[in-house]
């Protein structure tokens, strides 16, 4: 029986997540595996690969061959060049790890408490402010009116003198 060493896909459309399996060659993409050796998640950053290193140099051994994709992912690893006795190569991006979400609230929490705890709230406007707004507006009103009453006070004489003559 020819064994392979392939990528089982699962996840949804636009998330694919694999599962590194050993299955005999003649089984479709995401069916039946004899075992399950590793994960990869490439749309995590940086990739998430997980890989069990002594059941794949036990199936290398036996004569699994890996399909090109498990191929590449087993050199990022070093298990092939372990299996091929070839110098390691670089270790691999590990992601940072993330924040403690207790210890995030606790100093957010701690932030605001040093925050002064007057109101943010726009004060009310006193009855002696209405008062002089409203006088500045009647004076606002009654200086339009004035301007307005001068206008038609010029405009007039002319006009009363244009039809006179016209009489």
């Amino acid at each position: 029986m020819a064994v392979k060493i392939k990528l089982k896909r699962l996840g949804k459309i636009r998330s694919p997540h694999y599962r590194i399996v050993v299955a005999d060659s003649r089984t479709r993409r995401d069916g039946r595996a004899i075992e399950e050796i590793g994960l990869y998640h490439p749309v995590q950053n940086p990739s998430r690969i997980e890989v069990d290193s002594e059941r794949a140099q036990y199936w290398l051994g036996v004569g699994a061959q890996p399909t090109e994709p498990v191929l590449a992912i087993l050199k990022v690893t070093g298990d092939w060049q372990k299996f091929k006795g070839l110098p390691a190569p670089e270790p691999m991006k590990v992601p940072e790890p993330k924040a403690d979400k207790r210890a995030l609230f606790e100093a957010a929490a701690k932030d605001a408490a040093d925050e002064p705890k007057g109101e943010a709230v726009t004060p009310k406007a006193k009855k002696a402010d209405k008062a002089d707004k409203a006088e500045k507006a009647e004076k606002s009103e009654k200086s339009e009116k004035a301007e307005k009453a001068e206008k038609k006070a010029d405009a007039e004489p002319g006009e009363a003198a244009a039809e006179a003559p016209g009489a």
